[in-house]
Parts: C-alpha cells; structure tokens; sequence
C-alpha cells in the first residue's frame, strides 16, 4: 500500500487531525516506512513456531489466595478529624 496525498487527506479526515503543509511529505514519508515495515512482517513463515503468550515455561506462577486481617483503614481513620465506626464524619454542606 503507497502512501499518497489522497490518502493522507482521508487518514485527517478520520482522524480529525489537521497536519501543516510544511510538514505533509515527511508524514507521508513515516507512514510509508510503517505500512512497508508491516508487510515485511506479514512475510514471515510463522507456521512452525508456537504461539508464545509470556516467556515463562509453564505459565504464570500464582501465589496462594488466602484472606489477611488488614488494619489499614483503623490506621487512616485515626489521622481524620473525626469518624464513626468506619466512616469519615464531615460537615453537612447539602440542607
């Protein structure tokens, strides 16, 4: 696929974005260089390799799931002005 000024005019269009004539021959000449990267790319032979999702061998190690006590919110609440129970008690602003 070539990259051309008619194309260029749709791809703003699209994308609602207004590019300055100075500058138009060098964004064509970019994504020229990407679309001609990308059909490099669909040239590989990728019918022997494995679909590899992570590099790890056996998959992701998960750790145990197992409740903890946490006594974070007691913590913050003791910095606050004033709370109840587990609630921040703030000014009425609303009558």
């Amino acid at each position: 696929m070539q990259i051309d000024e008619k194309l260029l005019s749709k791809l703003e269009k699209l994308s609602a974005l207004k590019i300055a004539e100075e500058k138009r021959i060098e964004v064509i000449q970019e994504l020229s260089e990407i679309v001609n990267f990308v059909d490099k790319l669909n040239e590989l032979d990728l019918s022997f390799s494995e679909i590899t999702i992570n590099t790890i061998k056996g998959g992701t190690p998960f750790r145990v799931d197992e409740a903890r006590v946490s006594n974070v919110i007691n913590q913050v609440l003791e910095h606050s002005p004033k709370y109840s129970e587990h609630f921040f008690i703030v000014p009425k602003i609303i009558e």
